[in-house]
């Protein structure tokens, strides 16, 4: 792991319940920089994740819950038998926070533990 993607898994996300502006295109080009693989998808951000087989995908899943309830800031799973595909945005914004990113190098330290 980068130091970028380790700085960005040592914060916390910040409750977002609206009322915040959602991350202008060059704050959002900046932090995704920091995440190899990540892509800019409509107002979210998204990874798709390869497995071995079916038990080690839903590790993943499993462990990304985790993650996702000790930050209550949850992604969208698409999951299948040895792949899974997330997708982060702030919903109560309608775009991205920063949050986001934040979940997103969480997630990626996971793949490569």
């Amino acid at each position: 792991m980068d130091t970028n993607t380790n700085a960005l898994c040592t914060k916390a996300c910040k409750p977002c319940e609206g009322g915040v502006a959602p991350l202008e295109q060059q704050q959002i080009a900046d932090l995704l920089a920091q995440l190899p693989g990540w892509e800019l998808v409509g107002n979210a951000i998204a990874k798709s994740y390869g497995f071995r087989n079916y038990y080690e995908t839903l590790a993943f899943v499993n462990a990304t819950a985790w993650i996702s309830h000790r930050e209550d800031h949850h992604p969208d799973l698409e999951v299948g038998y040895r792949h899974c595909r997330v997708r982060y945005s702030t919903h109560a914004i309608g775009g991205l926070s920063e949050n986001d990113f934040i979940c997103a190098a969480k997630i990626d330290a996971l793949a490569v533990a």
